[in-house]
């Protein structure tokens, strides 16, 4: 396991403990860099308009088409570190 795989684990286990204060679009973001650095690029098709959570979880992850599995696992454990340092401080997104 590589440096990044490491530490993108450990972001997944911190991020779960920040879920709950985090606002929807933050949450969204986190999904979407999830999933672009498990999956890869969105599949299947877009959700149907009455699907608004599917929907809106769908686009955020299509709308990162194209980043590589190792940028958008780099991105998810710089925005799980900004968010677990903010929450230190006080800060709530």
């Amino acid at each position: 396991m590589s440096s990044l795989e490491a530490d993108f684990r450990r972001a997944q286990l911190q991020a779960s403990s920040l879920q709950d204060s985090l606002e929807r679009i933050v949450r969204l973001r986190l999904y979407a860099l999830f999933m672009q650095a498990t999956s890869g690029d969105a599949s299947g098709h877009r959700p149907g308009f009455s699907d608004f959570e599917g929907r809106s979880h769908w686009d955020a992850w299509h709308a990162l088409s194209g980043v590589s599995r190792e940028d958008a696992m780099a991105e998810y454990v710089f925005e799980v570190s900004r968010l677990k340092s903010r929450q230190l401080q006080g800060v709530t997104e």
